[in-house]
């Protein structure tokens, strides 16, 4: 699914993968996210991915007013303030769709689906 923005001369068509591509990107800038998370479904364990897999996990619905919904899981650095983390990740995610993209953003939901400990 894509979002269509109507202009003077014409239209300009961007694709989910790059809206939730965007969204994995400001929210892995963010101050004590380590990457984002996938689960997998065979054995329900979370592995934490690469830099280039960015946009798995991240899920963005488009609404029919061509708003968006995105929902995001990630895994935070051992001994940060998760709801702090939750807050930034949110605004963070919500301005950088809103203002490189022109899309409204109506929800961002965060889940930490883990924290990783460094040795």
């Amino acid at each position: 699914m894509s979002v269509v923005i109507n202009k003077e001369h014409g239209n300009i068509t961007i694709t989910n993968h790059v809206l939730a591509k965007t969204a994995g990107i400001a929210a892995t800038g963010c101050y004590g996210v380590v990457g984002m998370a996938v689960k997998t479904v065979k054995d329900g364990i979370v592995h934490l991915l690469k830099k280039e897999s960015l946009s798995k996990g991240v899920e963005v619905n488009i609404n029919d007013d061509h708003s968006v919904d995105v929902k995001l899981h990630i895994i935070v650095e051992y001994g940060t303030n998760i709801p702090a983390i939750g807050d930034i990740v949110t605004n963070t995610v919500t301005y950088n769709m809103e203002s490189s993209l022109g899309i409204k953003v109506n929800s961002v939901s965060v889940t930490v689906e883990g924290i990783r400990v460094d040795s």
